[in-house]
């Protein structure tokens, strides 16, 4: 048994940029219309910075980058059932078309390479994991920032993202209704003897 917190957390979608539209959407549910146009400020970084990036990971810039403090060095995770489907499947048309693939935008195409804009952007020099979960990608990355903090670390970043995936995945893809990323710091349960309150959790491995 593990027990942790999430010390604060931050999520983005299409109309749901705030923690009150967050909490009147959990009141209330409703579809949320995402068109793929739609896209997150990222108003902390510059102009020339946010150019580069694709939505999927101003979406998890955005939902990541007021949990972590100015100068502050947090161990990073980042979780994505389908990663940058969007951009993987414009490289496939290039191939289909016999044009030549942007090494640039190949090397912006791999799974971890989010974790790495991060890393990059918003100066971390530690630890950094990007997971490809199936169904389970927000349970292992959770499993993953609680494994890190028994390991020592005293807080650590976790991001679950996915887009809206292009039409042609529509026959295979139906489990991503719209766009999102959440963010949550994680840390460590105080032994004050305290109640737990409801950001206190126990994550017990087991099978399923």
């Amino acid at each position: 048994m593990i027990d942790l917190r999430i010390e604060r957390w931050q999520a983005w979608a299409p109309g749901l940029d705030n923690a009150a539209a967050w909490q009147a959407w959990a009141q209330a549910p409703h579809a949320v219309s995402d068109d793929g146009k739609l896209q997150p400020a990222c108003a902390f970084l510059p102009a020339m910075q946010r150019r580069r990036l694709s939505r999927l990971a101003r979406m998890t810039l955005e939902a990541a980058w007021p949990l972590c403090d100015d100068g502050e060095q947090l161990p990073f995770v980042f979780a994505s059932r389908y990663g940058e489907t969007t951009r993987t499947l414009a490289l496939l048309g290039d191939l289909v078309d016999e044009q030549p693939l942007s090494p640039t935008q190949f090397g912006l195409s791999v799974h971890n390479a989010i974790a790495g804009q991060w890393s990059i952007l918003r100066e971390q020099r530690g630890e950094s994991v990007a997971l490809a979960g199936e169904a389970d990608a927000f349970e292992h990355a959770m499993l993953e920032g609680t494994l890190q903090l028994a390991a020592g670390a005293p807080s650590v970043l976790v991001v679950v993202a996915e887009e809206l995936p292009p039409p042609a995945y529509a026959e295979w893809i139906d489990d991503v209704p719209f766009s999102y990323a959440v963010a949550l710091r994680l840390g460590k349960t105080t032994a004050t003897g305290e109640a737990p309150t409801t950001t206190d959790w126990q994550l017990q491995p087991g099978r399923h």
